[in-house]
């Protein structure tokens, strides 16, 4: 009895060593980021007894079975997933931000509403030359709004464009240092638990690279994972329906295409990519929105151009000619003004003689301005894309309130509770030293026997 004394308490001490190094070791990681705090897997050690009956059963002690890795794969999914749609509305909200600044900024709508207001203090005096200057003035600041604006929009979808590329370019990183991972999850996969949250130290530590890993490429995309028997991880990107980023040890490479209105399309071989979360759907999304806002801020450049050119075609400028056109452009980027004139504008009927004050072709011009309403159609400009941002912050608000639970829900499963860990200290301090005090009463029971043999 006293050998089995001894051998229970020796386990017990060993046992409770273990578990002091794990604690310590989670106390030393608890702000190491992806870390996942471990404990030990006590077994029962128990035998059947030789010497008495067959129902006995002699007791054996303890044993540590292996190291248990507090994660929750449902937990580290719904942290993964809202963390990534999180990561899209973010994107989505600077994109749209520095679209709105682009248009903003360029100051056009004010712009716009003075050539107007210039325009219509020209009628009261077609001939003088101060009140034509003051048009010419006018338009060429539009057109330099237009231009500011259509080349803000240009940068931002040029930057929009460049973190999708890097974003691509990271996932692909990230997939193949995946699989490595896979290649040493399955190399050391013999021997362990089927459960896969009981293993040894240094699984555990590939597998919260593992993790750590799939959380990196969640914020670029939102992704779909299978976890095999041996720990390693197939990924979906897309989603479940989506093709396959990481099967085992091999990967597939992602691809960009930026196609002719802007927008940038993914492909994973022949098969295209619809990405639902991570900061390259919500880029794309982007993307889109400012390819609309471009394209009706050209639209409106061009409306503008050519309704001012058209009406200057009918009538006579100051020297009696045949009016000119006054802008000349495809677009927002590249809309000027072509004249420096001021007597270019034609103000009069056509055939009228030269200084003439008529401003019969100058109140068309106004009247047709009004009717095309240039000032309310970027207004509306830009109510829609202040709407978009407001819209997108609102659900990035929501998003990230859920982000944040779940993270914290996962923290409180998996993350280093420093209090809790104090008291494990404590805990298995005192089981050691108890192992020790059996093992010590074992002794002395075993030498009196001894002495009492001996007598």
């Amino acid at each position: 009895m006293t050998s089995n004394l001894m051998s229970i308490a020796a386990s017990g001490a060993m046992a409770a060593e273990v578990a002091l190094d794990i604690t310590g070791q989670n106390i030393a990681n608890a702000t190491t980021q992806g870390y996942v705090r471990r404990s030990a897997n006590d077994v029962e050690v128990a035998s059947a007894s030789t010497w008495s009956t067959a129902n006995d059963v002699s007791l054996s002690g303890v044993t540590v079975s292996g190291v248990v890795r507090n994660a929750d794969p449902f937990l580290q999914t719904e942290a993964r997933n809202t963390a990534s749609n999180t990561a899209s509305a973010s994107a989505s909200v600077a994109g749209l931000t520095d679209v709105e600044t682009a248009v903003e900024d360029s100051g056009l709508f004010n712009a716009i509403g003075t050539f107007q207001n210039s325009l219509t203090t020209l009628a009261q005096n077609p001939a003088n030359s101060s009140a034509r200057a003051a048009v010419l003035q006018s338009g060429q600041a539009m057109a330099s709004a237009f231009q500011i604006a259509g080349q803000g929009l240009a940068a931002t979808q040029s930057g929009l464009q460049g973190q999708i590329t890097n974003g691509v370019t990271q996932i692909n990183t990230l997939a193949t240092q995946l699989a490595t991972i896979n290649i040493q999850l399955s190399a050391t996969a013999g021997g362990v638990s089927a459960n896969a949250n009981i293993t040894t130290s240094d699984r555990a530590s590939l597998m919260d690279q593992r993790d750590s890993l799939l959380d990196q490429i969640g914020q670029f995309a939102n992704i779909a994972t299978t976890t095999q028997p041996d720990g390693s991880v197939n990924v979906n990107i897309g989603g479940v329906s989506g093709p396959p980023l990481v099967s085992g040890t091999t990967t597939n490479t992602l691809s960009s295409t930026t196609n002719a209105d802007g927008t940038v399309s993914l492909t994973m071989g022949k098969a295209a990519v619809t990405l639902g979360g991570g900061s390259i759907a919500g880029q794309q999304s982007a993307l889109a929105s400012l390819g609309t806002t471009s394209s009706d801020l050209d639209a409106l450049a061009t409306s503008i151009a050519t309704t001012v050119n058209t009406q200057q075609a009918q009538g006579a400028d100051l020297n009696g000619k045949t009016g000119a056109a006054l802008f000349a452009g495809t677009g927002a980027a590249n809309l000027t003004m072509t004249t420096t004139s001021p007597s270019a504008i034609a103000t009069a009927a056509a055939g009228s003689a030269a200084g003439s004050t008529d401003a019969t072709n100058l109140t068309a011009l106004t009247t047709a301005l009004t009717n095309l309403d240039p000032a309310g159609t970027m207004n509306n400009l830009l109510t829609s894309v202040s709407g978009q941002v407001q819209t997108a912050t609102t659900t990035q608000t929501t998003l990230q309130t859920l982000s944040s639970a779940a993270a914290a829900s996962l923290s409180a499963q998996s993350g280093v509770d420093l209090n809790a860990e104090a008291v494990n200290l404590v805990q298995f301090q005192q089981a050691f030293q108890a192992s020790g005090k059996v093992m010590q009463t074992a002794n002395d029971v075993f030498t009196a026997i001894y002495n009492l043999t001996g007598a």
